[in-house]
């Protein structure tokens, strides 16, 4: 350690009680953190690349200062889908403070990243109040049956209109159209269960049958049309 010679000149006074940094919540309890490993919780948060041409939502379940579970998930950029692959690679396994460190591929994940560092060291968990946390594995169940990612997807112009095209419940195949052209429903197909369906060995066109489903007034349109040619 190197003083100057201000420092080495003064006198010594005493520091008074050390009372140690705030407790934050963690997991239903109140934690001094003073290491890395004091560090726990599970959080979401979203990040996005310096041109703003895409984003990604992270998620983390951190126990004791290490990433246990990673879920990544990206939109608006196809060079992002294999980021977040390597990066599916690279989180788990490490400290919050080394993954803070480290290049996840794309700017989005970084950023998502710093995001959600900021929450989980300052106790702002989605699991900040709940006793013992949660399971590795609870980040799935934001996905649903078939552990699809929930993106929603709708072009649309002024000369045209909206198209629907991916919703909560899965890929749009038609939508409804009343007397004035107004959408009143839509029809979906589920991929997810569709392609379990699959893998078990249903038939394609029947697991197609089966997936599908239909929101809204469907069954009263005065027309139909297919959102990606008509």
């Amino acid at each position: 350690m190197i003083y100057s010679s201000e420092v080495q000149e003064m006198c010594p006074v005493a520091k008074g009680a050390y009372h140690g940094p705030a407790p934050i919540p963690e997991e239903g309890k109140w934690v001094q953190v003073k290491e890395i490993k004091d560090v726990s919780g599970l959080t979401h948060g979203v990040g996005w690349c310096a041109p703003q041409q895409g984003a990604c939502k992270l998620t983390l379940n951190v126990k004791e200062g290490i990433i246990e579970e990673a879920l990544v998930e990206t939109l608006g950029c196809t060079g992002m889908t294999h980021s977040a692959a390597m990066a599916g690679e690279i989180l788990v396994g490490k400290t919050l403070l080394e993954a803070l460190n480290t290049d996840l591929v794309c700017d989005a994940i970084n950023t998502a990243m710093r995001e959600l560092f900021l929450q989980i060291v300052y106790g702002r968990t989605q699991t900040a109040f709940s006793e013992g946390g949660l399971p590795i594995g609870a980040s799935l169940e934001d996905l649903g049956k078939g552990l699809c990612g929930q993106v929603g997807t709708i072009f649309s112009t002024a000369a045209k209109g909206p198209r629907y095209l991916s919703l909560t419940e899965g890929y749009i195949t038609r939508l409804a159209l009343d007397e004035n052209n107004e959408i009143t429903g839509y029809e979906f197909v589920h991929l997810g269960k569709m392609m379990e369906a699959i893998k078990k060995g249903v038939d394609a066109n029947e697991a197609l049958a089966k997936a599908k489903g239909t929101y809204g007034r469907f069954a009263d349109a005065a027309k139909y049309i297919d959102p990606r040619k008509e």
